[in-house]
């Protein structure tokens, strides 16, 4: 059995994976690490976990939290993670970080996205950038393998758009100039934080745009995009807040390059994901939203082509708890040992 052991336990992106991991038939949770909550059974804090996981969290500095694991997952803010990894590795296990510590490969782009969110630019493990993989399964399976020691777990936003693009800009279908990102999450992607714009009357139905200035799931979407096309590759991205709980809806736009059906279109989608068992590939008539990925590692994919203006339209749905992170997460584990990538992934939502 793979020893697991993760790091901010408490949090939804913790609370994620354990309740993914209590469904893995290969995995077991060694250690359920965090700052907050120590001495506190997990099931305390999330009743629904009574009976499955009552594992109490503990300190980092507790004994329990520096046994030796195979893999650790750092569901930990931006800056945690690249100054725990160092000594995770020398004790051999693998490292799976859920902020953008480790999405990047070079002190350079790291840079980048760290003045996008304020941070430090300076990285405090640059030299374990060049070993890390961005955490992307569908686009870089051969790159998460048993040889691979960091996977750097790609933001939900991104995973909706680089899913929802990538097979139009492989392909040449769009104008890669002319790419809108529309993009809505539930109020979730926040995090377990206090705050007075989080609080349910604030929230309640109200949506709204942020970070309009950038965002920093920018730089990792046009960095893949760009890779597919052989180029660089520059979005306008619109993010958005509305009062659900979980959930993201991506719309995806561009000028197409010639003109197309939407038959036409669907067959480049169809053949692009043919062996993701995680996408599935919609037409435009298909009655699909939010809730048919509520719960689940899937991407749904509605594929639309508005013949009077010549546009692509995608839209994009995830969950953003999981496929946007803690399923994302487990399915890079699997690939990490060499296990089918849908070990403890693959099952429906709940619905309605």
């Amino acid at each position: 059995m793979i020893k697991a052991k993760i790091i901010g336990a408490g949090g939804y992106g913790g609370v994620g994976i354990t309740e993914l991991l209590l469904g893995h038939p290969e995995a077991k949770i060694n250690a359920l690490v965090d700052v907050e909550n120590p001495g506190t059974p997990i099931s305390k804090i999330y009743p629904h976990l009574t009976g499955f996981c009552d594992m109490t969290i503990v300190d980092p500095s507790d004994t329990k939290a520096n046994e030796p694991v195979d893999v650790v997952f750092m569901a930990t803010p931006d800056g945690v993670g690249m100054k725990l990894a160092p000594a995770e590795l020398s004790k051999g296990a693998k490292v799976i970080d859920y902020s953008g510590d480790f999405r990047f490969n070079s002190k350079e782009d790291y840079a980048e996205y760290a003045r996008r969110i304020g941070r430090n630019p300076e990285h405090a493990s640059a030299d374990l950038l060049s070993q890390s993989v961005y955490g992307l399964a569908e686009l870089h399976r051969k790159e998460i393998s048993k040889k691979t020691n960091i996977v750097g777990n790609p933001g939900c936003f991104a995973v909706s758009c680089i899913l929802g693009l990538s097979p139009a800009i492989r392909n040449g279908l769009i104008d890669k100039d002319t790419i809108i990102c529309d993009c809505k999450t539930g109020v979730s992607g926040a995090g377990k934080k206090p705050s007075p714009t989080f609080h349910y009357p604030a929230r309640y139905e109200q949506m709204n745009a942020y970070k309009l200035a950038g965002h920093q799931h920018v730089c990792e979407i046009e960095r893949e995009l760009g890779k597919q096309a052989d180029t660089d590759v520059k979005i306008t991205f619109t993010a958005q807040v509305i009062p659900l709980c979980r959930g993201i809806m991506s719309t995806l736009y561009g000028t197409l390059s010639k003109k197309m059906t939407e038959l036409q279109v669907l067959d480049v989608y169809r053949k692009f994901y043919k062996n993701d068992v995680f996408v599935r590939i919609f037409e435009s008539t298909a009655p699909i939203g939010s809730p048919h990925v509520r719960g689940t590692n899937y991407c749904n994919l509605v594929v639309s082509v508005d013949v009077r203006t010549n546009r692509l339209r995608v839209v994009s749905y995830i969950d953003n708890l999981v496929k946007g992170q803690a399923g994302s997460a487990l399915q890079n584990m699997n690939l990490l040992f060499g296990m089918p990538e849908t070990n403890g992934l693959d099952k429906p939502g709940i619905y309605p």
